[in-house]
């Protein structure tokens, strides 16, 4: 227990011996939740609060312009403009103000389109009453439109799938606006040849609607936001980061001739790397804890959402311990096959770095290609990040995460036995 002891305060000096660098290690995180949560919250509030801008030209100037401004202005997904810099857009300085970047759509409807529509319908019906024994008694003298197109002008640095989704919503409403014309006409060309009941001959309401739900449990009421996943990428960042000044304080000791004076005394070296995988266990829950305090109390006075951990605090404490153990395994494994604090710093930093990008802590690995989904399985910051996000978004519990916390501490172990091997060769 005394070398146990004289080794936790060893690596306790070792470690305050640098307090700027401690600094960092306690504040880089917290400045980049600030910053992130910012970035990203503000971006999901450009589309979900102030809606796609979206530039409408009416060349129609007839029901079906009209149908559509309106629907368009009343969703919030969209912001209706119909101004260039307070001038009327026409359909050429649409085009030239979303190649510009000034919109990242622009509809516009051409002239006629109204016409058109009511045309071919009134052929269709036309064509579908008459028989032989009668003329038709209006497609000989019904003019029959061409077909007209809709335009969409589209920002070409928006991304493929974005517009996507946002162009299969525009032609889902269109088509619906589309079909209230079709049907409006059709029930007053029905009512020239049958008249009585004629207004409720056709009745257009929608019998077959969808709904939007989130398949999650009954009473997981927590909904994902910037908050929800910055936080825990930059707590599960923040402890693999202790690479720099554990593999540095590893290198230390070797150059100094410290780890080879232990080596000598009486008692297991375990013990003294004990020492060490305490130490900076603390560190980890510290950061751990500071992390959490911005998420619960100080983003939310700067108006960002506050932090939901769910209802499982054994199952936080569980994937904390065992992300800093996993953590600390690296940056042991690291300070050992690295020979000098110039090799550690930038292997550590760099790896963790790597690591980080593929395990989903800067993008969500949800919007990741499917090939960067596989190879994110592989990263350890993963495995954490996954494990808070089961308890944090999904309302988990501890078998949910089991799986997760299992990686990481077989991680610690090998990681901790590549140190041993490495360390032993080299003694050898």
């Amino acid at each position: 227990m005394k070398r146990l002891l004289a080794s936790i305060t060893k690596e306790f000096l070792i470690l305050i011996r640098d307090r700027a660098g401690l600094g960092i290690l306690f504040l880089m995180p917290m400045i980049l939740v600030f910053i992130m949560t910012f970035i990203q919250d503000a971006a999901l509030k450009s589309i979900n609060e102030s809606g796609v801008p979206i530039l409408f030209v009416d060349e129609d100037k007839d029901t079906l312009g009209s149908y559509l401004e309106n629907g368009i202005a009343q969703t919030e997904f969209f912001k209706l403009e119909k101004n260039i810099d307070g001038i009327a857009a026409t359909s050429e300085t649409a085009q030239k103000a979303v190649a510009e970047g000034k919109f990242m759509m622009g509809i516009i409807i051409p002239k006629g389109a109204t016409k058109a529509l009511r045309s071919n319908v009134k052929e269709m019906i036309a064509s579908a009453l008459a028989d032989s024994s009668a003329p038709m008694p209006a497609a000989n003298s019904m003019q029959i439109q061409d077909s007209l197109n809709i335009i969409i002008f589209i920002d070409p640095v928006t991304k493929k799938s974005f517009i996507s989704s946002i162009t299969a919503s525009l032609r889902e409403f269109i088509s619906k606006v589309k079909s209230q014309i079709i049907f409006k006409t059709f029930k007053e060309e029905i009512a020239e040849f049958m008249p009585v009941n004629s207004a409720n001959t056709f009745n257009d309401k929608e019998v077959l609607g969808y709904k939007e739900v989130y398949a999650r449990k009954a009473e997981n009421k927590i909904f994902p936001n910037s908050v929800q996943h910055n936080v825990p990428a930059w707590i599960v960042f923040a402890m693999f980061f202790i690479v720099i000044p554990l593999s540095g304080s590893i290198i230390m000791e070797r150059g100094e001739g410290a780890s080879i004076r232990l080596k000598t005394l009486p008692g297991n070296y375990i013990t003294f790397l004990a020492g060490k995988i305490i130490i900076y266990l603390a560190v980890c829950l510290i950061q751990f804890l500071l992390m959490l305090s911005v998420g619960l109390y100080i983003l939310p006075m700067l108006g960002l959402p506050v932090l939901q951990m769910g209802s499982s605090p054994i199952s936080i404490l569980i994937i904390t311990l065992s992300s800093a153990l996993a953590a600390i395994g690296f940056g042991v494994m690291v300070g050992t096959i690295a020979t000098t604090h110039q090799q550690a710093s930038i292997s550590g930093s760099v790896s963790v770095l790597i690591l980080a990008a593929i395990g989903g802590i800067w993008v969500p690995v949800a919007l990741m290609p499917d090939v960067m989904k596989t190879v994110s399985m592989v990263s350890p910051l993963n495995w954490g990040l996954s494990a808070f996000h089961e308890i944090f978004l999904r309302n988990g519990h501890l078998l949910s995460i089991i799986n997760n916390v299992i990686r990481l501490l077989v991680f610690f172990g090998l990681t901790m036995w590549v140190a041993y091997a490495v360390d032993k060769h080299r003694r050898n």
